[in-house]
């Protein structure tokens, strides 16, 4: 009797063993089912995100060049000058197709490598008026090759005093939150530069663009 007792209790075990496996991997394989689906739903976000986040701008200037060659002694010059008037569109482009980042999927962690640093593109139109110039001294490619020069440079500090760029990055962050809320909405985490980033707020603080 006692025998029998002894196997009834061995085979429920056994059968309570084999029934607590079944069910652990079936709670596992779902369980790695929902990590592969948040992964899969996590990249496709990051390649709805990774576009050329654009931003326009105008800027217009007027500067007057001059050039002047001097003969016998300084005692003959020929003089050549124009008024340049420059219309120029400026982009400022953030390629997100080239953001770098890790899927950490055992601690849910989703962590930016690097983000591109901006690309600016500057595309003057350039009109010359009252153009002055001698046989002597006529306007030459090199004239022109230093005014395009000039213009670019004096646009470039244009760009840098204007909002232009900080427009840009804004564009960027907003692009960038769309991941955040993302990741929060499921449990996981995006970190930057080994920090947690928990709102726009820690973007503005944390991006090094």
């Amino acid at each position: 009797m006692q025998n029998t007792l002894k196997r009834i209790l061995v085979l429920g075990s056994v059968v309570f063993l084999i029934i607590l496996a079944f069910k652990f991997c079936q709670f596992k394989k779902e369980d790695d089912k929902d990590i592969e689906y948040n992964t899969n739903l996590i990249q496709q976000q990051i390649l709805n995100v990774g576009k050329l986040v654009v931003t326009e701008g105008h800027f217009s200037e007027v500067i007057t060049y001059k050039n002047q060659q001097k003969y016998f002694l300084d005692m003959v010059s020929f003089e050549k000058k124009a008024l340049v008037v420059v219309n120029a569109n400026v982009t400022v482009a953030y390629d997100l197709h080239k953001m770098k980042y890790d899927i950490d999927e055992k601690n849910k962690t989703i962590t930016i490598l690097n983000i591109p640093k901006e690309e600016i593109t500057i595309n003057p139109d350039i009109k010359f008026y009252d153009v002055e110039q001698s046989q002597l001294n006529p306007f030459t490619g090199e004239d022109y090759n230093k005014i395009n020069k000039s213009v670019k440079a004096n646009l470039a500090k244009k760009i840098e005093n204007s909002s232009l760029k900080t427009n840009a990055q804004n564009r960027l962050i907003s692009e960038l939150s769309k991941i955040l809320i993302l990741t929060n909405s499921m449990g996981w985490k995006l970190q930057y530069d080994g920090k947690t980033i928990e709102s726009d707020k820690d973007f503005n603080q944390d991006l090094k663009l």
